[in-house]
């Protein structure tokens, strides 16, 4: 039995991290459409000004900044790993109408991997983004990653459905099978560094925290 369940996990992280790799590469993708169509934009704007034509001027502006809107720019935390993985998932949130806020500031060279620390901050706005998803009313995301002192400290706070009952030191997804297993590999892998992690439930809101040695 522990042994099928650690080949779950396995299986799991695997999926997980090709699932997140594809995210990164495709905002990577999509800005670096924006990126070579630059030039483009300036031409025009500039033989509209060239012609007196400011109105159309401004109604280009406006429609190239309405779709710049929904192009996410990479974060810029001081961890290219985070910055990834972060861009990546906050695209995701916004595309199912959820507000996202973050304060990061977050230096390269941890003691966390880049694929651990993929799979701990991408399973928790994972169950974040699941647990907004569910919801018809205000959709959020709040999140604040710092290091403080030699310690990684991360806090998110999520709009959620009712209160979710707990079992052990984990509460229970909605979605149950597989996704339970994301919480429980993200506590595994913070603890295996001696650091801690939390969760609490309340009506309409979830909060996620961890604490865990970061710098040699």
């Amino acid at each position: 039995m522990l042994k099928k369940t650690w080949l779950k996990l396995m299986e799991y992280q695997a999926e997980q991290s090709e699932r997140h790799l594809k995210e990164v590469k495709s905002i990577h993708a999509e800005m670096r459409g924006y990126k070579h169509d630059f030039h483009h934009h300036l031409q025009v704007l500039d033989s509209y000004l060239e012609a007196g034509e400011l109105t159309r001027a401004r109604d280009y502006v406006k429609e190239l900044d309405a779709k710049l809107q929904n192009v996410d720019t990479l974060l810029k935390t001081g961890n290219v790993s985070l910055d990834a993985i972060l861009s990546a998932k906050i695209a995701q949130a916004r595309e199912e109408s959820v507000a996202v806020t973050v304060k990061a500031n977050v230096p390269d060279g941890l003691l966390l991997s880049d694929v651990e620390l993929s799979i701990v901050i991408g399973n928790l706005l994972d169950n974040a983004i699941e647990a907004c998803r569910t919801l018809q009313g205000e959709k959020f995301i709040r999140l604040y990653l710092s290091v403080k002192g030699k310690m990684l400290y991360f806090s998110m706070l999520n709009s959620s459905g009712p209160k979710l009952s707990k079992t052990g030191n984990l509460f229970q997804t909605r979605k149950g099978g597989l996704h339970g297993f994301g919480l429980r590999r993200a506590e595994a892998i913070i603890t295996s560094h001696g650091g801690w992690i939390k969760y609490n439930s309340e009506d309409g809101a979830f909060t996620s925290e961890f604490l865990v040695p970061a710098l040699p």
